[in-house]
C-alpha cells in the first residue's frame, strides 16, 4: 500500500466542523468569564469566523452599549441584541461571543438551540469581579454595589446558563488550556465521545 492511499487521521477541528454543518458555536455567560479572548481563539483553531455581537450592536447602533443603554433603556438594548444574534446565527456557521444578558431571552435562547451548539464559560464570583473591576464600562455595574449587583446577576442568571449544551469552567489558567478545554468538549459532544480523556471505567482502572 502506497503512502499515498494512507488515510489521514482526522483533527478535532475537523471532526468539529464536519460533525458542526452550518451551525455555529455560541459563547454565553457573565460579563468577564472571556467570552471574546477565548471565542477568537477558538475562532481561529477552527478556521471560522470570529464574531462578538457586543460589537456588532454597535455598529447597528452607530452608538457604545454605555450610550445605548444611557438613552434608550435596556428593553431596547435587548431587543437590538436579539435581532442582532438572529441575524448572525442566520448566516453561520460562525463562533459568536453575546453578552452576558444575551441567553436570557429565551427566544434567543431557542434560536441558539435549533442554530447553534452553546457553550457556557462558568466563573465564580471572585474571578469576574476582579476581571470586570479593569473595566468602566460596563452599564449593569454603574450601581453603588457592583460587588453586591454580580452576586445577584449570578443567583438569577446562573440557572438560565446552565441550560447551555456545554459548560467550561473559566479560571486564572492560560487562555489557551480553556480553549484546548472546549475543543475537546464539543468533540465529545458533537462526535459521540470521541474526546482525549479516557472512558470513565478506563479512568477509574486507572487509579
Amino acid at each position: 500500500m502506497s503512502d499515498a492511499a494512507l488515510p489521514i487521521p482526522a483533527s478535532p477541528e475537523a471532526d468539529i466542523l464536519s460533525a458542526l454543518g452550518a451551525r455555529s458555536i455560541v459563547l454565553v455567560g457573565m460579563m468577564g468569564v472571556g467570552k471574546s479572548t477565548i471565542g477568537r481563539r477558538m475562532a481561529l483553531r477552527l478556521k471560522l469566523p470570529f464574531v462578538d455581537a457586543d460589537t456588532e450592536i454597535e455598529t447597528s447602533a452607530q452608538m457604545t452599549i454605555p450610550e445605548i443603554f444611557e438613552r434608550h433603556g435596556e428593553l431596547y438594548f435587548r431587543d437590538g441584541e436579539a435581532r442582532v444574534i438572529a441575524r448572525l446565527l442566520d448566516g453561520g456557521p460562525l463562533v459568536l461571543a453575546t453578552g452576558g444578558g444575551a441567553f436570557m431571552r429565551e427566544e434567543t435562547r431557542a434560536r441558539i438551540a435549533a442554530k447553534a451548539i452553546s457553550i457556557w464559560l462558568r466563573a465564580d464570583h471572585d474571578v469576574i469581579m476582579r476581571r470586570v473591576r479593569r473595566r468602566a464600562d460596563r452599564p449593569l455595574l454603574q450601581t453603588a454595589d457592583p460587588e453586591g449587583t454580580v452576586t445577584r446577576l449570578l443567583t438569577e442568571r446562573e440557572p438560565i446558563y446552565g441550560m447551555a449544551d456545554l459548560t467550561i469552567a473559566s479560571r486564572d489558567v492560560p487562555h489557551d488550556r480553556i480553549v484546548e478545554e472546549c475543543i475537546a468538549a464539543l468533540r465529545a459532544h458533537l462526535c459521540g465521545g470521541h474526546a482525549a480523556q479516557p472512558p470513565a471505567d478506563v479512568a477509574s482502572a486507572l487509579r
